[in-house]
């Protein structure tokens, strides 16, 4: 790993330099949090999908890993009732001096997001493809940083351009757990 300097503690990065994909840990200190981005190229940005903060027991310093990273746009496809759970309740008022946008894309664990989100995704959707194609930074994430947080990267990459069945290949090599179900899959798939 090498480490790429933070004022709070250190973050590490894992895989290929030059772009390719990557896991990134946030160390402080002395201690590994359970909080890894998972990041990998997508047009000519990147594109991160992560647990929830403070699903570890450490919720301040995964708040300050996000910001680190420095995303454009963070999205959170988990529910109200999961975020109080794991005590991210606050995540968009402690985000909202960091420059990132946040949007709220409240999805059940396993599931798609209902037609009632359909409006709130496709702002979501057109900002964060704005971003990625302008060079910046988007972030999703769900409780595990699994299928709800795969599904909606890989709605992301396919907007983007990318072809679905290689798009999740692609995020699956980084993720093996992202898009868990047929229906995620579905969803993920469409522009």
């Amino acid at each position: 790993m090498r480490p790429l300097g933070d004022r709070r503690g250190q973050l590490m990065a894992s895989g290929p330099a030059g772009g390719g994909t990557r896991a990134v840990t946030f160390v402080t200190e002395g201690r590994v949090t359970d909080f890894v981005i998972f990041a990998l190229p997508v047009a000519s940005g990147i594109l991160g999908i992560a647990p929830m903060p403070g699903r570890g027991g450490h919720y301040a310093e995964d708040v300050t890993h996000m910001k680190d990273w420095k995303p454009a746009l963070v999205i959170t496809m988990a529910t109200e009732v999961e975020l109080v759970a794991w005590g991210a309740a606050r995540l968009s008022t402690d985000l909202l001096y960091s420059g990132a946008r946040w949007h709220h894309i409240p999805c059940p664990d396993m599931g798609v997001p209902g037609p009632d989100q359909a409006e709130a995704w496709r702002g979501a959707s057109e900002r964060a493809t704005a971003a990625l194609r302008g060079g910046g930074r988007v972030l999703i994430h769900c409780v595990g940083g699994c299928g709800r947080s795969g599904m909606a990267a890989l709605r992301l990459m396919v907007a983007c351009g990318e072809k679905p069945r290689a798009a999740l290949a692609r995020l699956r090599e980084l993720r093996p757990c992202a898009v868990e179900t047929a229906a995620q899959y579905d969803w993920g798939r469409r522009r």
